[in-house]
C-alpha cells in the first residue's frame, strides 16, 4: 500500500487553501457495511497533511492549529480516516470533508477576550429591591402562633 497525491485543492477557509499536492491519500480494506465486497476493495480512506512542513499555512496560523491539533499530529502530520461508505469515491469526498473541517476549527480565530466589569449602581439597587419583596412574602406566610 503506498501513498497517492490528492489532484483536487481542500478549500478550508476563503484565506485558506490546501494544495492537492500537498495532501496523501492511502486506501486500505475497510469493515462496515458491504458484505463480501468489503473484502475485496480498498475503500477505505486515510487522509493525511503535514501541517509543520507545509507552504500553504501561514506561520501566525501554523503555531495556532498545531497548538491545537497536538493530540492528532504525528511528526507534524494530521491525518483523518474515513471508511463508513462502501464505495471508495464517497469515503475519499468524507475524507476530505473532515479534513477540512477539522483544519477550519483549529484555525479559527481566538475568542476575543472578556473584560470583566462591575454592576451598575441600578441593577445593585433591584437587586436588593427584588430580595426585599421576596423577604415579604416570605415573612407573611409564617403562621402566627395562637396566644
Amino acid at each position: 500500500m503506498g501513498w497517492w497525491s490528492v489532484p483536487e485543492d481542500l478549500v478550508v477557509t476563503r484565506g485558506l487553501v490546501i494544495s492537492g499536492a500537498e495532501l496523501r491519500e492511502r486506501f486500505s480494506r475497510s469493515s462496515g457495511p458491504g458484505g463480501q465486497h468489503v473484502n475485496t476493495t480498498d475503500s477505505r480512506v486515510e487522509l493525511s497533511f503535514d501541517l509543520v512542513g507545509s507552504p500553504s499555512v501561514p506561520e501566525g496560523v501554523r503555531g495556532r492549529m498545531v497548538e491545537r491539533l497536538g493530540n492528532r499530529l504525528v511528526n507534524g502530520v494530521v491525518t483523518v480516516v474515513a471508511s463508513e461508505q462502501r464505495a471508495q469515491v464517497q469515503n475519499r469526498a468524507v475524507a476530505r470533508e473532515r479534513m477540512a473541517a477539522l483544519l477550519r476549527a483549529a484555525a479559527a480565530a481566538p475568542p476575543p477576550v472578556r473584560r470583566a466589569t462591575k454592576p451598575s449602581r441600578g441593577a445593585k439597587e433591584r437587586r436588593i429591591s427584588a430580595k426585599k419583596r421576596r423577604g415579604v412574602v416570605k415573612r407573611n406566610r409564617r403562621g402566627f402562633p395562637d396566644d
